[in-house]
């Protein structure tokens, strides 16, 4: 059976009208708990990254300006955050969800974090609500620990995992793909192992096509032992941020073909949640609520 990594710690404080849904963290337990998706006993609360594994994929000078609060006005700027004690604590919490799920993932076939998918940070900054790299310091913690021999990031937010991809390009053991808007933030990419550019508006029909002629390939050149996937829900016509047009069911259908190609080649997976700005707040935790739903059908 999934178990969840959870914490109240993902849910900070901003200032009123702040464009981040800080607000679904809580409501996507909720959501799941009311429908009967998922039981109390399936949360647990993951604790804060050891600094050694953050120090695998982020530079010292940059960790230790994020944890004493000495990012400048242009860095904050960037990150889109106000730094904080309670960030610093947010992040270490996040990235500790998904090095556990990825190691509960070795156990159970997978392991699901309610927060994570940061992968906008990079080595030596933060940029688009995103401190540290969750994803990467997980992927590098495996690597360290012997505990995958390749890993396969499978990154369907709506933007580029342009951090994700700068910190792993000289690391042929983790293989970056990223399929993402291509008009669309980051104004600059990176390079990741596959990108695929979306044209803006792609349908459900055309982006379910092109991930069905892509994925299974994927598998059978990389040959990967272990799998990271970040499905940001931010692909969603209702998105603010995304430019593309799925709708729910097309989103659904995206888990469901991801979750399942692990399932059935045997792949452990470890899934974060990454983006997601629709309008309605609603529309933002019934994509990541179905994301989990999915979970728990073809694992539970």
């Amino acid at each position: 059976m999934p178990c969840l990594a959870s914490s109240a710690r993902y849910s900070i404080s901003l200032p009123n009208g702040h464009r981040f849904p800080i607000a679904k963290y809580a409501l996507i337990q909720e959501q799941l708990l009311w429908q009967g998706i998922a039981a109390p006993s399936d949360f647990y609360d993951p604790g804060f990254a050891a600094e050694e594994d953050v120090l695998r994929v982020h530079s010292a000078e940059y960790w230790q300006r994020v944890r004493d609060l000495q990012l400048s006005a242009a860095e904050v700027r960037r990150l889109g955050l106000p730094q904080s004690p309670e960030l610093v604590r947010r992040s270490l919490s996040s990235v500790a969800g998904t090095v556990e799920s990825a190691r509960r993932a070795l156990q159970d076939g997978i392991g699901l974090s309610l927060a994570g998918g940061t992968h906008h940070a990079f080595r030596d900054r933060g940029e688009g609500f995103c401190v540290l790299n969750d994803i990467a310091v997980a992927a590098a913690h495996l690597l360290h620990h012997q505990l995958a021999r390749q890993v396969l990031v499978v990154d369907l937010d709506v933007h580029q995992g342009d951090g994700t991809a700068s910190i792993f390009r000289q690391e042929p053991r983790v293989f970056t793909f990223s399929m993402h808007a291509g008009a669309n933030y980051p104004l600059r990419k990176e390079q990741s192992d596959l990108d695929i550019a979306l044209e803006l508006g792609t349908d459900d029909a055309t982006y379910l096509r092109i991930l069905r002629d892509t994925l299974p390939r994927l598998l059978a050149e990389v040959q990967p032992d272990f799998i990271f996937y970040q499905a940001g829900v931010d692909v969603l016509a209702t998105d603010k941020l995304g430019k593309l047009a799925l709708t729910q069911a097309g989103c659904r259908q995206r888990d469901e073909y991801v979750l399942n190609l692990c399932r059935t080649a045997g792949l452990p997976v470890a899934v974060s949640m990454g983006g997601g700005y629709s309008e309605q707040l609603r529309d933002i935790v019934d994509a990541h609520c179905n994301t989990f739903r999915v979970a728990y059908e073809l694992f539970g």
